[in-house]
């Protein structure tokens, strides 16, 4: 079948976006592909017609696990058969799901990228019949990025073992983003591929106020249809969420402090239209498909164009008007500056940090790599008399430097650790005859459970055991109270994944050079965001689009800016003198320079009084 048929037989559409069928025609070819497309732009098509069309599984590379579950479904429903392979899996979970890749009738394998480097997966490797390594979000493997993840690099080094082209994907990249992903993926050649980003139906607007809540109840209330407001932090989001309904506004909230079953109900019924305006913090958006959002409000100034354009482009991916408005005053320079501080603690802070969090969690030097730790930071912050948001970002900056993953809000499974040891456990009395089974289960299934928590998959070992998951848990439960082992119930919490054994004093390497270059990185990015919001005299989308590398494009027409601009009436007047190239109606006329205000009107007919141009055709 030709790509268009595939297309047609899979997804029902005659026709492809633009950019799409050239990124596939590419990938198709054999070439590595870097393609960078707008919010809604249509990614994950660009990978997975090509994929369909080859013999053997496309590897997935992506962070974002609700993505994953998201299209793993989509393509089922297709008939299209897809695997996820995430953090929070167990081990058997995991090898079950690679067996079924390996030898199973699979065409895609998504894997998050701390995944690639376990042993688990490389014994899978050389019977993985790849077609193509896929790399979502691939922004994420740049230093220069605004979101690097360290295990990102990892994707380099497994081209030395494929041998398959690369899809590279994401939807904001600057020049030397674009450059660095390509040098790290190893691309043949450089091969990139930019879809034009404009949004002829978005009109930004930035709106410099005091009263915040004020100008956002009135937008909410000017605006028909759905709307999302992307709000600073979790506080903020129930908050400002209150306030929209007691001024009459149907409105929820959603951050990763909600609990899952609670956000997917939210989250449902916002799709549905049953709540009108979901506040959220940036915890909110990602795989979101909901074409017909009318609004999106920055009720602060994020700290990058890069989280700006990709948060506001969820607004009108159905095509019809729609707004991104960005609510600011002289509290988000400061708020800004305060965070960049909070940012990048002093690196001795942050070795300090580093060793006090395998110290809480009790592991020695020379051990800890492979662990999962359940982390509470604000249990961990007490402990230490330690501020909160100092810790979260060294943290987060630890990880960018290689030594753990950070996954906030994981679903966490069970975990087990046998406490008694190994000689003396048969010389126990249990009170109950189904608890030795069960010992003799979980120590044929499981290494390490006479020195840390092991994570176990409950119905496994249930169904080995012969009891139901709910008996198992009242069976562990009870060998815990008798001391026998240490019983960690299944959870949802912020977890570190430890990728080396703990390092000795001195020997937790953090470059100042490129503390510096991060730094300096960031703030170039916050004083950018600064200055779009002050911005008075360029055209909002052209300011984007500078920043991304597009440097050919015309004034939108629709900002706040250009809409002021088009009252003055000279510049009105040049305007329609060159908007007026042939024979035109006064549709034409209304369509290009809106309905909202008819200052045009007044100006049109001086100038045809004058002879400047002719009259239009009725």
């Amino acid at each position: 079948m030709t790509p268009k048929e595939v297309l047609k037989t899979y997804w029902g559409y005659d026709g492809f976006r633009p950019m799409q069928e050239r990124i596939i025609e590419e990938a198709l070819a054999g070439r590595d592909v870097l393609a960078i497309l707008p919010t809604g732009g249509g990614k994950s098509v660009c990978f997975q017609v090509p994929a369909l069309m080859k013999d053997g599984l496309a590897l997935v590379v992506t962070p974002l696990i609700a993505l994953m579950k998201d299209q793993v479904q989509n393509l089922a429903a297709r008939g299209i058969r897809a695997i996820a392979v995430h953090a929070g899996m167990s081990r058997h979970e995991v090898d079950l799901a690679l067996n079924n890749a390996a030898y199973g009738d699979c065409k895609f394998l998504y894997l998050s990228p701390e995944r690639l480097q376990t042993r688990l997966f490389q014994s899978y490797l050389p019977v993985l019949d790849i077609s193509y390594i896929v790399v979502d979000e691939a922004h994420c493997i740049s230093q220069w990025g605004y979101d690097f993840r360290p295990e990102y690099l990892q994707i380099g080094a497994l081209r030395g073992n494929v041998d398959a082209p690369v899809i590279a994907l994401t939807a904001t990249a600057t020049p030397a983003v674009a450059d660095d992903i390509m040098d790290r993926l190893g691309f043949q050649e450089k091969n990139l591929l930019k879809s034009g980003f404009e949004r002829p139906n978005l009109s930004y607007i930035v709106r410099n106020c005091e009263d915040k809540a004020g100008q956002l109840v009135s937008i909410c209330n000017g605006v028909p249809g759905t709307g999302i407001v992307y709000v600073r932090n979790r506080k903020k989001a129930e908050e400002t969420a209150a306030l929209l309904r007691a001024a009459g506004i149907s409105a929820s909230f959603y951050h990763a402090g909600v609990s899952t079953p609670v956000r997917a109900l939210r989250q449902e019924d916002w799709k549905a239209d049953r709540t009108r305006v979901m506040v959220c913090t940036n915890a909110f958006g990602m795989g979101i498909d909901k074409p017909d959002v009318r609004f999106v409000v920055h009720f602060d100034v994020p700290d990058s164009p890069e989280a700006y354009f990709q948060e506001a482009g969820r607004a009108g991916r159905d095509g019809k008007p729609s707004y991104a408005v960005l609510l600011w005053n002289d509290g988000d320079r400061k708020r800004l500056a305060q965070i960049e501080k909070a940012s990048f603690p002093s690196l001795e802070y942050m070795e300090d940090i580093y060793h006090k969090v395998h110290v809480f969690h009790q592991i020695p030097y020379d051990t800890g790599m492979g662990r999962q730790l359940k982390f509470d930071l604000p249990a961990f912050c007490k402990h230490y008399h330690l501020q909160q948001a100092a810790v979260y970002y060294s943290i987060k900056y630890l990880e960018r430097e290689g030594h753990w993953t950070f996954n906030e809000d994981l679903e966490i499974q069970t975990r087990v650790q046998i406490t008694v040891d190994r000689a003396n456990l048969y010389g126990i009395e249990l009170p109950d005859e189904r608890m030795v089974p069960l010992l003799e289960t979980l120590m044929r299934s499981y290494t390490g459970l006479f020195s840390f928590p092991v994570t176990i998959d409950e119905e496994y070992v249930a169904g080995k055991c012969g009891v139901t998951v709910s008996e198992l848990r009242q069976l562990l439960y009870g060998l815990s109270v008798n001391h026998v082992v240490k019983y960690i119930p299944a959870d949802r919490a912020d977890v570190i994944y430890l990728l080396h054994d703990r390092l000795q004093p001195g020997n937790v390497k953090l470059s100042p050079d490129r503390y510096e270059m991060l730094r300096n990185a960031f703030r170039q990015r916050m004083e950018t965001m600064l200055a779009y919001a002050a911005e008075e005299d360029e055209c909002r989308s052209r300011f984007l689009l500078r920043y991304f590398g597009q440097e050919e494009s015309a004034d939108c027409g629709r900002c706040d800016i250009c809409r002021e601009r088009a009252k003055r009436p000279k510049d009105l007047a040049e305007r329609l003198k060159a908007f007026i190239k042939a024979p035109y109606t006064l549709d034409s006329v209304r369509t290009a320079f809106g309905t909202a205000d008819t200052a045009w009107m007044d100006v049109l007919r001086n100038l045809i009084d004058r002879g400047e141009v002719p009259p239009y055709e009725l």
